[in-house]
């Protein structure tokens, strides 16, 4: 026979304290003495009992839960962000349902649409777009909403991204100081805000000194799209000397290619440049350099303004953008006395 749910009142009777004590025990936040605490988790260990977090939500009106809807979990950066964001909002008493979409706007609508059904107090974007309409409904419903590395024009959402196209401008700055003249681009997806904000100011970057682009291909944030592309232009009648690949998991996959496939030396024979310095881009055998994306800042940033919104949801959405340097390592040309 199954056996019956120890109750929180039966927890009091064994700890000697009040059953409001109990609640205040395990609800986050929420104030104790040392010595209350430690009677009645002794009771609560004793007993098996474990409080009813979905009954408390319906009783506060709060969840405690933040959903979180990521596009794809090869690149790795997002595992990274990911596991930084899931930790810090348990530090701050909330549970994480981590959902993964598509790259379309109507495969996130879907998503975010059974995260407002959960009830969650609030929910994480990172690098997904949400149609307007849905982000109105989010605001009607008093869910706020923080886009994570991606931006949304007019949509009204606070967003915490890198200063991507000041980061674009820093590689083009970087590979002209390095004597490169056909200097061409692997984007991410033109459809990612990221994606056009780095290209924008990479192409800033190389007018201002009196150069263009040399070819330009979305890579799609794939590393199959990345690597044709690379096969693409380097078999071209005027290939490039360097190349600016929109993130770190594309540039791995160009400079197997271009390497392995091709068998060209880099940074000899061609420079390639990343974006975000994950882990992988330090490994001796790749030692790329990149434009590194500070994700503490930015997963620190991002919890303090969905936290901020949650307790005050009057407060006006915010965008911040995160500074970040160029890491110059062994896959491209540097110029000399070159310093960030």
């Amino acid at each position: 026979m199954a056996q019956a749910k120890v109750t929180s009142a039966e927890v009091a009777a064994r700890a000697g304290v009040s059953q409001s004590a109990v609640s205040r025990v395990f609800t986050p936040g929420a104030s104790a003495s040392a010595k209350t605490v430690e009677k009645v988790k002794a009771a609560a260990e004793e007993l098996g009992y474990r409080p009813n977090v979905l009954a408390r939500a319906m009783v506060s009106g709060k969840s405690r839960i933040i959903g979180l809807v990521v596009a794809y979990l090869n690149n790795h950066f997002y595992p990274v962000a990911l596991e930084l964001l899931s930790n810090e909002l348990q530090k701050q008493g909330y549970h994480v349902l981590i959902f993964t979409a598509p790259n379309s706007i109507d495969g996130v609508d879907n998503l975010v649409q059974e995260l407002m059904d959960y009830q969650v107090d609030g929910i994480i974007a990172a690098s997904v777009s949400m149609s307007s309409t849905l982000a109105d409904r989010a605001r009607l419903a008093g869910i706020p909403v923080v886009l994570f590395n991606r931006g949304l024009d007019g949509s009204g959402l606070s967003a915490v991204t890198s200063a991507n196209t000041e980061g674009g401008r820093k590689v083009a700055e970087f590979l002209v100081a390095g004597g490169h003249k056909r200097i061409a681009h692997i984007s991410g997806w033109a459809g990612s805000s990221t994606g056009r904000d780095r290209a924008i100011g990479f192409r800033a970057g190389l007018e201002a000194a009196g150069q263009k682009v040399h070819a330009e291909i979305d890579g799609l944030y794939s590393r199959e799209a990345a690597s044709e592309a690379a096969r693409d232009l380097m078999t071209d009648p005027t290939p490039p000397d360097a190349i600016f690949v929109g993130n770190d998991h594309m540039a791995f996959a160009v400079m197997d290619t271009l390497r392995f496939e091709m068998g060209l030396r880099i940074p000899d024979d061609i420079s390639i440049v990343g974006y975000d310095d994950v882990p992988m881009a330090a490994w001796a055998s790749y030692n790329l350099t990149t434009v590194r994306q500070s994700v503490n800042k930015m997963v620190t940033t991002t919890i303090e303004t969905l936290l901020d919104q949650i307790n005050d949801p009057t407060r006006t959405p915010q965008k911040t953008e995160i500074q970040g340097p160029l890491i110059a390592r062994g896959s491209a040309r540097r110029p000399e006395g070159w310093t960030p």
